[in-house]
């Protein structure tokens, strides 16, 4: 193992002695515990990831041409080349050709501190994404791929995986209306470049600050909120805030209606419907929902209606709890309202199993925890972190961690760039971005995964490393789920590499990791006191598990509360507004009453990349909850259960159907019990 290096001295005096504790960790840990390397500056400019054009925004125009030629190049091989394996092949470099562009712009124009990066870079996104939607509707380049599928002898020649990506190559161009004439293949285009501007203006405006005049509230609350001249800008909910006037406030000035952004969303979902029925669906859902394990809108509002029925009483007893809190509290008001779910809930469990984040997160510096996933990973899967010095212009901010991921005996599987620290213009959310995709190149190489992790952690000082709560430290745990699923998912083709997977499935491995992150065993690991070096006490680790189930139904149903949302506002269209769609979702999923002059729908941002899709987080941990009983729960860092693990699911990613992958590895578990009772595998 490599050599420990020291970090913190703590010095502890008393009368009569004088003793020095001192804390080591890995070199991963101490990496993040420790101020970040200054970049040489005589260092050449590599460009962002290596990219050597991307030192400047006008690289990004480069980038853009640069793809656009090779995609004419592969458009004509693919139609000019007999039907075989030659065909999926091309096509997938054609997927990685624009991709490379497209995912790496698609990070940079919400990531990148500088305002002409993220310009540029939203530029490319759209180019890029109207180039696809063209090829989508290209009847000659669909030709080519359907002559293969038609072709039985070709096609049984096929090994399943190429089989499965042609199969997938053929539904984008069935979602994208190519059997329709050409006229409205135009138009199936026209909306779809449509979608790209509505997507953005609608993102972008999820994230917007409202500004109220400084005089309308109380002068008393003002220095809670971000002042600015004559004016307080809110920029959130201040959900955890003690004060009940602060939350209050925030709630109803944060979720104020937007004019335009509502018009904004009326024109994306009425886009959406209108592309759908275009192209022969029923609906947005419909067409969102074809190739996810769930299938159908009616099946997912059966699963979050079964799901509700289950909750209901548990969910009420939850509502009381906060109630019963919020009085003991001496509250203004007795009624639980929206602005009170998150702060009474956490209060609640504080009270019964005396939780206190800011007594758990001396523990949980970021280093310590980095070297938790580390030591996890390598134990269940034989894959360790090596932290890696960026080169000149490779990081937009020099906050950025590079960790390269390596396995044992296969070498390096892929790199993971860490941005994790808080800084202006960033947004306040964690995210997984996929930079470039893993796949089988045609010199018999293999493309190495690049992915980008977000997070919005308190930066170190000076004295004090990056200190996480409990929920901090498993979101970390959850993101390095989906960076895991990139690096292992190691397919031959990039149209299914790592993530790029079912909706509904790409989130059993994040949130199976949330599973580990409250397990006292693997917690025990690597919580360390960031001064003392003393471990975190069971006690602690105990009560806080066994506090998520204080208040739990309630926070699931408010998931369900947006899963049945989005699936109504992409359901048939209601003739409402989305707010009045929003009170009658609440009122019947959720429980606490909608707010006057309020729009939450304008800050669910994950209309976006998860529209109609959303469900996906709660059938996600129906799956992950049965992994890990199946797998980890007897012991979490079982190699064999590990390697069986990446061997069924993660190695696939999306070039196996999700129930087959969650098959296998039940039959798989079941072999290995019946083999160590004697019995033939």
């Amino acid at each position: 193992m490599m050599l420990a290096c020291q970090l913190f001295v703590s010095v502890v005096r008393n009368s009569r002695t004088l003793s020095r504790l001192v804390t080591t960790w890995s070199p991963v840990g101490a990496a993040f515990n420790a101020q970040q390397r200054k970049v040489d500056l005589f260092q050449k400019n590599v460009g962002l990831f290596g990219v050597p054009g991307l030192s400047t925004p006008a690289g990004f125009e480069v980038a853009q041409q640069r793809a656009l030629r090779e995609t004419e190049q592969l458009v004509e091989t693919a139609c000019n080349n007999p039907p075989g394996a030659l065909t999926v092949e091309t096509f997938d470099q054609l997927s990685d050709s624009l991709c490379k562009v497209a995912d790496l712009a698609d990070f940079v124009k919400v990531g990148h501190p500088d305002p002409a990066f993220r310009d540029a870079a939203e530029k490319a996104c759209i180019n890029i994404g109207t180039v696809v939607e063209r090829l989508n509707t290209n009847v000659e380049l669909c030709r080519s791929l359907k002559n293969l599928l038609d072709n039985k002898e070709v096609l049984d020649s096929l090994d399943p995986d190429t089989r499965r990506v042609a199969e997938l190559f053929m539904f984008d161009f069935e979602i994208s209306g190519i059997h329709l004439d050409e006229s409205k293949r135009g138009k199936a285009v026209s909306l779809n470049v449509n979608l790209l501007d509505l997507n953005n203006e609608f993102l972008n405006g999820t994230h917007l600050p409202n500004r109220i005049e400084k005089t309308a509230l109380p002068e008393h609350i003002r220095h809670c909120f971000s002042i600015d001249g004559n004016s307080i800008q809110i920029g959130g909910l201040h959900a955890d805030s003690p004060d009940e006037l602060v939350r209050e406030a925030a709630y109803k000035i944060f979720l104020y209606p937007n004019s335009s952004l509502l018009l904004c969303l009326d024109d994306l979902l009425t886009c959406r419907n209108e592309l759908a029925k275009l192209v022969g669906y029923e609906s947005f859902a419909h067409r969102a929902l074809n190739g996810t394990m769930a299938k159908t809108p009616e099946t997912v509002m059966k699963f979050l209606e079964l799901l509700t029925d289950k909750l209901s009483d548990r969910t009420a007893k939850d509502f009381n709890l906060m109630r019963d809190m919020k009085m003991k509290m001496n509250s203004r008001s007795t009624e639980l309202m929206p602005w009170d779910h998150s702060y009474f809930s956490s209060a609640v469990r504080a009270e019964r199993y005396k939780i206190d984040p800011s007594l758990y997160s001396p523990y949980f510096s970021l280093g310590a925890c980095m070297e938790g996933l580390n030591m996890l990973f390598s134990q269940l899967l034989g894959v360790s972190f090596q932290n890696e010095q960026p080169m000149a212009g490779e990081v937009w901010s020099e906050e950025v961690r590079k960790l390269a991921v390596v396995h044992e005996t296969e070498g390096l599987l892929g790199y993971i760039y860490c941005d994790f620290f808080r800084r202006p213009d960033k947004p306040h959310q964690d995210c997984h971005f996929t930079i470039q995709g893993g796949r089988l190149k045609e010199d018999g190489k293999y493309q190495h995964p690049v992915v980008v992790l977000m997070l919005s952690l308190p930066p170190p000082t000076r004295s004090t490393p990056t200190l996480l709560n409990p929920g901090m430290m498993e979101n970390l745990f959850h993101e390095m789920g989906h960076a895991m699923h990139s690096m292992l998912g190691r397919t031959r083709y990039q149209h299914v590499t790592g993530t790029r997977c079912s909706t509904d499935f790409a989130e059993v491995p994040s949130i199976l990791m949330e599973f580990f992150a409250t397990d006292y065993r693997v917690v025990n690991q690597f919580a360390r006191h960031y001064q003392t070096g003393q471990p975190l006490p069971k006690s602690m680790v105990s009560r806080l598990c066994e506090s998520k189930r204080i208040c739990g139904a309630a926070d699931t149903q408010l998931q369900v509360f947006y899963a049945a949302l989005d699936q109504v506002y992409h359901g048939k269209p209601q003739n409402r507004s989305t707010t009045d769609i929003l009170k009658k979702m609440q009122e019947k999923f959720y429980g606490l009453p909608y707010v006057p002059n309020t729009a939450w729908q304008l800050r669910f941002s994950h209309l976006i990349g998860y529209g109609a899709k959303y469900y996906s987080y709660l059938m996600s941990r129906a799956i992950a909850s049965m992994v890990w009983r199946q797998c980890f729960q007897k012991d979490p860092f079982n190699r064999d259960m590990g390697e069986r693990y990446r061997r069924e699911m993660l190695a696939h990613g999306g070039s196996k159907e999700p129930m087959l992958m969650v098959q296998g590895l039940e039959r798989d578990i079941l072999g290995l019990r019946v083999d160590k009772k004697g019995g033939v595998l």
